[in-house]
């Protein structure tokens, strides 16, 4: 077998019984990267059991002392930060810039979440009715016990980082399961934290296929993070579903943008540009299609036309991209265009002879229908959809008759109106005048809508994902006009009454 056709993962040996070594290779050059051993169920749940033991240990360290360790290996992980990207570019065939990015912002969750856990999750008191004016009612949240989380090959730290690093800030251990053609850096974190707490295993990595992933969602962990294809979302989800453990969802897919008529062009152009042919397309956080005023479509096309023209993917060092890291995903990027061509769009960039595996040339479409599987597929590859509206509520009922509920870039100078249009998108993010910068804003939180996304990672509501509530009231002492016993007294039924109609039945 030749380099150009080297399956990115070989399980040996062959044959019928199930393989034990998982073996994967550099996508730019077929070198190998790694082997790793393919763990079963009972390998999975001994490691569910360890992490059980140590997530003990570590709720009951504290806020104070957690965020100590967590921020030693923040620290671990950024003075090793050189052998992370070297292993991320192995593993995806990313160009530096994308990895040393990647790692930047994963450290920047780790550490926001360190930071910020006690102030997000510690008990605070609750105001009371005049009714229950002797209680002293309070709320504060624990940790769930062990997550379980799936991670993407796209971007392999930075987004299981958004659940690992506030799950353990919440106080759980982490049983992390990389994606197989990322194992090496999974790998890599959990030896990382090894260094930080040699005997007590608060995060884990179990390494393997699709299997492995399935036999940890069987093994009654207290939530599984998932993150990746629609499809595997959806297995992940009837998986959970016989054990009733919750799940956390973030799926694949890109987001769209509105470029304005009162839009800097300059600037929507390249965050588009970006948005879309970044990491080669398979950012979760970039762009699938923008929709751009009537007035202001072919200048705006022309300045992403003259900007996409000057990449090139490649594995050197001056490459705008590597190549598509999961093979078959090569296979949809080209259903995709070859449906939009065919159902009346236009290649004003780069075509069907662009895809040359395992790279793909920029592709820009204009004129897509929007029942073109282009719009309606997850899409992931370095592909951008222009098509031009009339007005931005016609932008708005497109984005939301496509159902991607992800994320949203509107570009306008008219910055005050944009809070009333992102009320009618059903997303869960909207940014105002830039595409993925707002993955750099930890306490930012990240969750979809619909399909697209069940529960938030990142920030505030990141953490209490990972939580579980307690919520206490404490009476404090005997109250005035008591009516929770058998033998209230009929003049403090009365005065309740009064009371009521005089707080509710009148006008405020």
């Amino acid at each position: 077998m030749t380099e150009s056709t080297q399956p990115r993962v070989a399980l040996f040996p062959g044959g019928a019984a199930r393989s034990e070594v998982l073996t994967s290779y550099d996508p730019r050059t077929g070198e190998v990267v790694g082997s790793y051993a393919v763990m079963g169920a009972n390998e999975i749940n001994r490691t569910v059991r360890a992490a059980r033991s140590a997530e003990k240990w570590w709720s009951e360290l504290g806020f104070s002392a957690r965020k100590r360790l967590l921020l030693e290996w923040k620290r671990g992980i950024a003075r090793r930060a050189s052998e992370l990207v070297d292993l991320i570019c192995e593993e995806t065939g990313k160009p530096e810039a994308d990895a040393v990015i990647e790692v930047m912002l994963a450290v920047e969750n780790l550490d926001w979440a360190a930071r910020n856990a006690a102030r997000s999750l510690r008990r605070r008191g609750l105001g009371s009715s005049w009714l229950t004016r002797n209680q002293k009612a309070s709320v504060g949240y624990l940790p769930l016990g062990v997550i379980g989380v799936l991670g993407p090959w796209n971007n392999p730290v930075f987004t299981p980082m958004g659940s690992i690093a506030y799950a353990m800030a919440a106080g759980n251990a982490v049983v992390f399961k990389p994606h197989e053609l990322t194992t090496g850096v999974g790998v890599w974190l959990a030896e990382s934290w090894s260094r930080v707490a040699p005997e007590q295993p608060v995060l884990q990595v179990v390494t393997g296929d699709k299997v492995t992933g399935s036999a940890l969602c069987r093994a009654k962990v207290d939530k599984i993070a998932y993150s990746g294809s629609e499809t595997g979302a959806h297995e992940v989800i009837s998986l959970c579903a016989q054990t009733m453990t919750p799940v956390v969802v973030e799926h694949g897919g890109k987001g769209a943008m509105v470029v304005h008529v009162d839009a800097v062009l300059d600037d929507a152009a390249e965050a588009a540009v970006f948005g879309a042919m970044a990491n080669a397309g398979q950012n979760p956080t970039g762009i699938q299609r923008v929709y751009v005023a009537d007035s202001v479509y072919d200048n705006f096309l022309e300045l992403v036309v003259d900007q996409t023209k000057r990449l090139r993917p490649g594995a050197d060092k001056r490459a705008s991209y590597g190549p598509m890291v999961l093979e078959s995903q090569v296979d949809v990027v080209r259903k995709q265009v070859r449906d939009a061509l065919a159902h009346g769009g236009r290649a004003v960039v780069g075509g069907m002879d662009s895809i040359r595996e395992p790279y793909i040339e920029p592709i820009v479409l204009v004129e897509v229908p929007e029942e073109s599987t282009a719009v309606t597929g997850e899409a992931i590859g370095p592909v951008l959809i222009v098509n031009r509206v009339a007005t931005m509520e016609e932008a708005a009922e497109r984005i939301n008759a496509t159902g991607n509920g992800i994320a949203v870039s509107v570009f306008t100078r008219d910055v005050h109106s944009v809070d009333t249009f992102a009320e009618r998108l059903r997303v869960g993010v909207v940014t105002i005048n830039s595409s993925t910068a707002y993955t750099s804003i930890p306490a930012l939180p990240f969750g979809g809508v619909g399909e697209y996304g069940q529960g938030h990672s990142h920030g505030e509501l990141g953490l209490r994902e990972f939580s579980r509530t307690l919520a206490v009231a404490r009476k404090q002492y005997r109250a005035p006009v008591n009516l929770s016993t058998f033998d209230r007294h009929p003049r403090h039924l009365r005065f309740a009454k009064s009371m009521f109609r005089l707080r509710h039945a009148h006008r405020a």
